[in-house]
């Protein structure tokens, strides 16, 4: 199963990035509501998720069941990604994306198997899957696509 969530997430890559670059600065920026985060928030937030991730991926190979959250709307607040410099803000999350990438390639199915505590106990391979259907969600949020569900 790790193959074809690596292989989602390499297809998410490809076909989602190009369209990051063509949205304009005005509309990346823009905020729906003064509470709600703009689609350059949100996309800091699936940096933010990226690098999480990465860790709860590396931690849980060495660890029983660490548990890894973290504080969404903080994150966000703490990097200021709203003045982040847009370019950049792209290229951060693709290249931590193929990371990503490379670090579950190289899980062995027992790896993939071991646990981790989100405040649930998950293995790394569902973990994986999972981040993939958030990374749909609000991918199709930034790039004004149909909503995809996640929970």
């Amino acid at each position: 199963m790790m193959e074809s969530t690596i292989s989602q997430l390499e297809q998410i890559l490809e076909k989602y990035s190009p369209g990051l670059s063509r949205i304009k600065e005005h509309e990346f920026t823009a905020k729906p509501l003064p509470h709600k985060w703009s689609k350059k928030e949100i996309l800091g937030h699936l940096i933010d998720s990226a690098q999480t991730n990465i860790r709860r991926f590396i931690v849980a190979q060495y660890e029983e069941g660490p548990f890894i959250k973290y504080a969404q709307d903080h994150w966000v607040d703490a990097v200021n990604y709203q003045n982040y410099n847009s370019k950049d803000l792209i290229a951060l999350w693709v290249l931590l994306n193929k990371h990503i990438g490379i670090v579950l390639k190289n899980m062995s199915p027992e790896i993939a198997a071991r646990l981790c505590n989100t405040g649930e106990l998950h293995t790394l391979e569902w973990l994986a899957a999972d981040y993939n259907k958030h990374l749909l969600h609000h991918l199709h949020q930034v790039l004004d696509r149909e909503p995809v569900a996640y929970p």
